[in-house]
């Protein structure tokens, strides 16, 4: 009779020193696979990039005179479909290598969902869509992302939300040069750290090779930026960023506290949502309309560069993330979570208090006077002005001193006892017509002489 206790195997047997050394030789494989993945995207991505640049740098014949070349403006405005094919070829390419097997299904659905969105927005980008149609197609890949990781369906509604939410946020953050880009390089740095600090390298490939495409894309996005993220690419990082922060806590232990953690990750991009929301709604705007008072935008007008705002903004997103992976990592209490929480309170009231809806002042007003400057026109006109009195003062001057004053004469008309004769244009003589002043500066008795003939 067959005994029912299972014979000792040499195979993957848990709790055996050979299956422990299995395991380690194919955590060191995906890590290899991982690496290789990055440096595949941050190549491609840089190729992509530098040849789209080319085409959109390259003069074009606008519709119109004086019109821009809508062709060039579309390709600066798709160029973050290069960081798209970077990303995604690399991921594909390691997906199909095995570098994933572990969670190959989820991270399989993750890149699918992902590459949805992004040709949404490709198309969003060379045609507005409706945001219901932009939020349903969103929705549906993101019911796709939590189907196959096999999530319960509690949590499978709050990662759908989740996602939602957090896609959009990043997808507002493209208000700036190098702004989103840099964010989101810190973010996909973050969630780096924390796949593979949870003993779970798979769920580390999409955000390795996020991290090399969005660094080999903001060589030219930065300001002033040759090419731009648009819908494509900034939906495509907001839906990754995102849906990778939910894997990873769904496959967390349950020691950690990644209910607190992987949320703080994405401090930045809430904030900047919250902001708007805020400021529109406190100024009667409709939440809808976009205008200028994002956090890039606000920075403008106290006086920050554009670099200086993206670098300000990523310092600041870093903070957060930082805290977030070390809570993860256990080498923090979920505590530390309500520091840069805190900050970023400040931070949002402070940005709250700068005018983001009034025009932005251009020059002081004179000291002690309300008046602006007068334009270059003006002033031109103002001093031909001056120049022509001050010819014609000089000319009525002139010829005033050719005429010599005449003696008072008893009983003349116009002039009192005593007083000399009236000076002005025209003088009155004792039985002569009034004389006018000579034009050419003759003497008063030729004048007067030419008078009496006429």
């Amino acid at each position: 009779m067959a005994s029912c206790v299972p014979r000792p195997t040499t195979g993957r047997v848990p709790g055996t020193r050979a299956a422990g050394h299995e395991r380690g030789k194919a955590g060191q494989v995906n890590v290899l696979g991982i690496i290789a993945s990055g440096v595949a995207a941050l190549f491609i991505t840089v190729a992509l990039a530098k040849s789209a640049r080319r085409v959109a740098l390259r003069p074009h014949i606008p519709d119109e005179p004086g019109g821009r070349a809508p062709r060039a403006d579309a390709l600066r405005r798709t160029g973050g479909a290069t960081a798209v094919l970077g990303v995604g070829t690399a991921t594909g390419a390691a997906l199909w290598l095995g570098a994933a097997d572990d969670a190959a299904g989820s991270v399989g659905g993750l890149l699918a969902g992902a590459g949805t969105v992004a040709a949404l927005g490709l198309v969003h980008d060379l045609k507005p869509l409706w945001a219901a149609l932009r939020l349903a197609v969103q929705t549906a890949a993101a019911v796709l992302v939590v189907c196959l990781a096999g999530l319960s369906p509690a949590a499978g509604v709050l990662a759908v939300l989740w996602i939602v939410l957090v896609t959009n946020a990043f997808a507002l953050l493209d208000h700036a040069d190098g702004l989103l880009t840099a964010v989101g390089l810190v973010t996909a740095a973050g969630l780096l750290a924390c796949a593979f600090v949870g003993g779970d390298p798979a769920l580390a490939l999409l955000p390795a090779t996020l991290v090399a495409g969005l660094a080999g894309f903001l060589l030219h996005n930065w300001h002033p930026a040759r090419l731009r993220l648009g819908a494509c690419g900034a939906q495509f990082t907001g839906f990754a960023l995102a849906a990778s922060g939910a894997l990873i806590q769904a496959a967390a232990p349950s020691g950690r506290a990644a209910w607190a953690a992987l949320p703080a990750l994405a401090t930045v991009a809430l904030a900047d949502s919250a902001l708007v929301l805020i400021s529109r709604r406190r100024a009667a705007r409709s939440p809808l309309r976009d205008t200028d008072d994002h956090i890039a935008h606000r920075l403008r007008r106290v006086r920050v560069t554009v670099p200086g705002a993206a670098v300000l903004t990523a310092l600041w997103a870093g903070a957060p993330v930082a805290t977030g992976a070390l809570v993860y990592a256990e080498l923090l209490h979920p505590a530390f979570l309500l520091l840069p929480l805190a900050g970023t309170a400040a931070a949002v009231y402070a940005l709250l208090r700068i005018p983001a809806y009034t025009p932005p002042r251009t020059a002081p007003p004179r000291t002690g006077s309300s008046r602006t400057a007068p334009s270059r026109t003006a002033t031109s006109r103002a001093t031909q002005d001056r120049t022509n009195t001050a010819r014609r003062r000089t000319e009525a001057a002139g010829a005033g001193a050719a005429i010599p004053a005449a003696a008072p004469a008893t009983g003349a008309k116009g002039s009192a006892p005593g007083q000399g004769a009236p000076t002005g244009t025209a003088r009155t003589t004792a039985g002569h017509p009034t004389v006018p002043p000579p034009p050419n500066g003759r003497p008063a008795e030729a004048a007067a002489a030419a008078a009496e003939r006429g």
